[in-house]
């Protein structure tokens, strides 16, 4: 099912940003530079927007602008290929890798880490807003502030 949300702020973000990546992909000197700065420039707004650096929107932020950090030196371009077709996965269906990998850190979930834990957060379908909001939905006991 497409989850192609143009009316959120966010969706755009991520669509001039993953082609950002796809132009640097191709060549294009200022593409992975540019990709970076533009998710420096998220994790501003979404603070700002969200009333605090720890809220989840930021670290999923923080965790992709480290990403594309780690991927920078030429040796390591090759990662690339992850954050492009993760967030071409968002813009499509509404898939977030890396939200699923920050809600499994211990200060975004309420159960221990297990196998049930892991499977569930990697295999559910995808949602519209947050996969801390999904949790909360299916666990009410498991709210979480951020």
């Amino acid at each position: 099912m497409l989850m192609i949300d143009w009316r959120e702020m966010s969706w755009w973000y991520w669509l001039a940003t993953v082609i950002l990546l796809c132009l640097g992909m191709a060549g294009w000197d200022g593409g992975y530079p540019g990709a970076m700065a533009l998710t420096g420039i998220q994790i501003v707004h979404f603070a700002l927007r969200e009333g605090s650096v720890t809220a989840f929107p930021v670290q999923v932020r923080v965790g992709y602008l480290l990403l594309l950090l780690v991927a920078y030196p030429l040796p390591m371009q090759w990662l690339y290929w992850v954050p492009i077709i993760g967030t071409w996965a968002q813009l499509t269906v509404g898939y977030c890798t890396m939200a699923r990998i920050v809600s499994l850190l211990p200060w975004n979930r309420r159960e221990p880490l297990s196998a049930r834990l892991l499977l569930r957060t990697f295999f559910s379908a995808p949602v519209r807003g947050s996969v801390l909001q999904q949790d909360v939905a299916k666990d009410p006991s498991a709210n979480n502030s951020n």
